[in-house]
């Protein structure tokens, strides 16, 4: 199987702009969309205010405890973006479980959780300026003094960095130990592992890539509240 330069397998590629190569990472995230939106439409089909039925209690239920839980880790200021952050909740809770299936994780990737890691400081950095303005926003670059200044600047950037690879590096290092396990003891300790690594740490760290940029949020949209 041919690799892109990023050494990500190539399963085929579409012939426009000289040729798209269409990676493992993204076959995986393509899957993981189509199931979280027919599960989406399968559980708000035929919705109703009386007599509901078992799905929607199900559904109302998931809903209530994402938000319930990702509200609780933005505050007051941050809940216009619990919906992002439940999405990306989802999103990340299946891309790390679907090896189980066969798959590849997308978050296997580095380019996939670099990605995600500045959309969320992107979306951290836009909740401070809605919150505080522009000219407040700029000037919590030198609270609690100046000399801290560029320290703070660089903060901007490390969190991206430090959320990327968090979660790449969790990922890559189940998938290294399954692969020593696999080819060193028999069949049952791998499958046991395979458990713990695809589900446990894997619904963890997507937990963990969730509370960081909320507590983040939180802290750019605090000032706003007092």
């Amino acid at each position: 199987m041919e690799v892109d330069i990023h050494g990500a397998p190539v399963y085929f590629e579409i012939p426009i702009l000289g040729g798209i190569p269409i990676t493992a990472s993204m076959v995986g995230t393509w899957c993981v969309m189509l199931v979280l939106t027919l599960l989406c439409v399968w559980l708000t089909h035929d919705l109703k205010v009386r007599n509901i039925s078992k799905r929607q209690a199900a559904a109302e239920f998931i809903v209530t405890k994402l938000e319930s839980t990702v509200g609780n880790i933005v505050g007051e200021g941050g809940k216009a973006y619990v919906p992002y952050l439940v999405t990306v909740l989802l999103y990340l809770g299946f891309a790390n479980i679907i090896g189980v299936f066969g798959f590849k994780p997308p978050t296997k990737s580095l380019i996939v959780t670099g990605a995600l890691a500045v959309m969320s400081i992107i979306l951290v950095e836009a909740a401070g300026i809605r919150a505080k303005g522009p000219g407040g926003w700029l000037h919590s670059f030198i609270e609690p003094m100046p000399i801290v200044a560029p320290f703070n600047i660089l903060d901007v950037f490390t969190r991206p960095l430090s959320l990327c690879m968090r979660l790449f590096g969790n990922v890559l290092g189940a998938f290294v130990i399954m692969e020593i396990l696999d080819h060193v003891t028999k069949a049952v300790i791998p499958a046991v592992a395979s458990l713990y690594f695809d589900f446990f740490d894997g619904l963890l760290q997507a937990y963990v890539f969730v509370c960081l940029t909320g507590m983040y949020i939180k802290e750019a949209t605090e000032v706003a509240e007092r």
